[in-house]
């Protein structure tokens, strides 16, 4: 993933509702989700959920197939684990020599943290 799909990736999340839809499709997992299920999940309007499905799909985080006369919408997980990598590939490189010799913190390790 180059920084031009990092940047359209985290400019689709960075809006309340499409997050929220963004996340709703990744726990859906592979059967997706209808944009009714999706949008009832959410309590918005079918109009303005198709306007952020489609601001995801541009951006590659979301993809749409027909199924008979319904539409699906799955999370493209290649995508968000590709953003994720990005983002973490070089998580504590920087870090001061005494920083990266001390044992991480409790807290640290209970969030997940790498150092």
């Amino acid at each position: 993933m180059n920084e031009d799909d990092v940047v359209q990736s985290l400019a689709a999340l960075a809006q309340p509702l499409r997050l929220r839809a963004f996340r709703a499709l990744v726990v859906a997992g592979p059967e997706g989700l209808t944009p009714g299920a999706l949008s009832e999940m959410l309590g918005v309007a079918p109009n303005a959920l198709s306007f952020h499905l489609k601001e995801l799909s541009h951006a590659q985080l979301v993809s749409q197939q027909r199924d008979g006369r319904f539409l699906i919408y799955r999370a493209v997980y290649e995508r968000m684990n590709g953003l994720l990598q990005y983002m973490t590939a070089h998580c504590c490189e920087g870090s001061s020599p005494a920083a990266a010799a001390a044992p991480p913190s409790s807290a640290a390790q209970a969030q997940g943290a790498c150092c």
